[in-house]
């Protein structure tokens, strides 16, 4: 079992020109040719698994407060789409399981951020993966990754046989290695804005392939590529695809 490593993944779905992590943002990606997205998933209230960034509503949807105590009924009466555009007026927020219905209809790969609100990284991983291996069976285009190790853990001990990304944030860790042994993940993504050519020299001697987040700009893409980057994340990926050089 390999990881087909993509070269794009769309960023929330395609969220350079729809609202992130909605379905209209996962058709926009496949509309323009994309084969993967990158989604983030966290619990409501009542544990339902839905497509969410932030641990509140305020930047995303036409209300305020936690994401954490809201109910999934009170969460999709919510308008996730006028903050973007007003032509995405009525767009909600989706549970994981519309999202992934969307992705198999659209015949996507998926690499799922798990995104837990604080004190539920355990849990989040649980419910989310629970889930998921009820409708999910394309082992080779589904990617696991999380910033917290106890939610990339627990995914480690109830779907050990799904791939698993190690997500680095600005500071690159010494123990990399470690992390990568420890984890036993399949590729290492990479903050496009700080990761530096001998860290990437670093994560190619131990072996691994290499995603960063989030490229825009078809300059650094093809830097990132030169050094060795494999795969990129982006809000407007068919720009991306565009600028970079893909073998076939």
């Amino acid at each position: 079992m390999s990881l087909k490593i993509p070269k794009i993944i769309g960023h929330r779905g395609a969220c350079g020109y729809a609202p992130e992590n909605t379905l209209e943002s996962i058709h926009t990606a496949a509309d323009m040719g994309i084969q993967w997205v990158e989604l983030d998933v966290k619990l409501t209230k009542d544990e339902v698994p839905i497509i969410m960034h932030d641990d509140t509503l305020d930047r995303t949807t036409n209300s305020t407060g936690n994401v954490a105590e809201k109910t999934y009924q009170e969460l999709k009466e919510l308008d996730a789409g006028s903050w973007y555009a007003d032509s995405f007026y009525g767009a909600h927020i989706p549970t994981l399981e519309q999202a992934i219905e969307v992705i198999i209809d659209r015949g996507l790969g998926l690499n799922l951020e798990i995104k837990p609100c604080p004190g539920r990284e355990k849990l989040t991983a649980e419910v989310a993966l629970d889930l998921l291996s009820t409708i999910w069976d394309d082992h080779d285009r589904l990617l696991i990754s999380s910033f917290q190790n106890v939610s990339l853990e627990t995914a480690m001990d109830i779907a050990y046989d799904w791939h698993r990304g190690l997500l680095i944030g600005e500071e690159f860790p010494e123990n990399i290695e470690e992390l990568i042994k420890f984890f036993d993940v399949s590729c290492v993504n990479v903050n496009a804005n700080t990761i530096t050519r001998e860290e990437v020299e670093q994560i190619i001697e131990i072996g691994m392939p290499i995603l960063s987040y989030t490229v825009n700009q078809p300059d650094q893409a093809r830097l990132l590529q030169s050094w060795g980057v494999d795969g990129f994340f982006s809000d407007t990926p068919d720009v991306i695809q565009e600028n970079i050089f893909i073998v076939h």
